[in-house]
């Protein structure tokens, strides 16, 4: 039961960390997914099939561009997502409501 809270709960902050994750630098999807690994230190392990729908959503909304890198010796082309100014500002928002739903949460559960 409580695999089915917690998936719903991650659920819903997805696209706001991986906007996060991409304030600083462009990167590709396999370096977000272990970015996102590491920093959450294992909470948020996520697969191909969670990560490029939200990629592809956020591109869909202009929070994120894509583009690929050149061939490099044996290195493989990757395609790189960046985040927009639309983006940024979207993430200031995001975070925003975050943290007042956190807020929130936390002054019921204190009782």
């Amino acid at each position: 039961m409580s695999e089915k809270y917690e998936r719903q709960m991650k659920k819903g902050v997805l696209d706001m960390l991986v906007l996060r994750l991409l304030r600083s630098e462009a990167k590709y999807g396999y370096q977000i997914i272990q970015e996102m690994k590491e920093k959450s230190e294992d909470t948020f392990l996520l697969k191909d099939g969670t990560l490029y729908p939200i990629l592809y959503r956020l591109e869909d909304d202009k929070l994120v561009v894509s583009k690929w890198s050149e061939a490099v010796g044996k290195q493989v082309p990757r395609k790189y997502y960046e985040i927009t100014d639309a983006g940024k500002n979207a993430l200031d928002e995001i975070e925003a409501v975050w943290n007042r739903i956190s807020d929130g949460v936390s002054k019921i559960m204190e009782d």
